[in-house]
């Protein structure tokens, strides 16, 4: 039987898709580019060429690797495969905004629990997304940190360790996150209770994330942050 909410002490999260809206950024920064290219482009089919180009052998991380996207979906797209742009695509992740839920929703789940992002983004981009939710995290991993990126079971075993460390266990954590291929799967298979924030529930695809080979049904689902810190508010009152 799943462990309620009020049970838990910490809250492990995924940023980049579940607190941070980077496919909207992406759309933006490609629309922009387009735009003074003179030509349009298709958001989704952005995403669909970007998921491809991304999951690639030769990847760098996140968000570095915006660079050498950038240059092999450009053609796809019509846009210009000049690297100054595919550096601008890059940097754009300073200015990613969070979904609307997310600040407030994370303010409110500080009040109970322990929040710790688990980001496979590097720690520079990393420090601009936490400003823009609000700074509400106790601690954080990047893919700096771990020297790997979720779904590596290596990633989540160095979040593990730091639990220790305060005296609890991976059976204190709520693991949320909307990436059923690097979070909800691979948090099952560790024996993380898990929560999916379906951020996509009202399109279709998976749109920037890669496809999970199998659906992992969630131990929780809501379709947004503000859905979970409701959800906690009922069960502790």
């Amino acid at each position: 039987m799943r462990k309620s909410l009020p049970e838990f002490k910490y809250m492990t999260f995924d940023v980049v898709g579940t607190l941070i809206d980077f496919e909207g950024g992406l759309k933006e920064c490609l629309a922009g580019i387009a735009a003074e290219a003179g030509v349009t482009i298709d958001g989704e089919k952005a995403l669909s060429l970007y998921r491809a180009a991304r999951y690639s052998k030769d990847a760098d991380l996140f968000p570095d690797d915006l660079v050498r996207v950038y240059l092999e979906i450009a053609p796809k797209l019509g846009l210009p495969a000049d690297r100054r742009y595919g550096e601008r695509l890059r940097d754009s992740a300073r200015n990613w905004k969070a979904f609307a839920d997310s600040a407030e929703a994370l303010a409110r789940l500080a009040k109970d629990y322990r929040l710790i992002a688990m980001t496979n983004a590097r720690r520079w981009a990393f420090d601009f997304f936490a400003s823009e939710l609000g700074n509400p995290f106790h601690a954080a991993f990047t893919a700096d940190d771990t020297g790997t990126e979720k779904p590596d079971p290596v990633f989540f075993e160095r979040v593990f360790d730091f639990i220790a460390s305060e005296g609890n266990s991976k059976d204190d954590i709520l693991h949320v996150a909307q990436s059923q291929y690097h979070d909800i799967g691979i948090s099952r298979k560790l024996g993380l209770t898990n929560c999916w924030i379906e951020r996509r529930h009202a399109q279709k695809g998976y749109g920037g994330t890669i496809e999970p080979a199998e659906f992992t049904k969630p131990d929780y689902h809501f379709t947004s942050m503000a859905g979970l810190a409701d959800a906690v508010a009922v069960a502790r009152n």
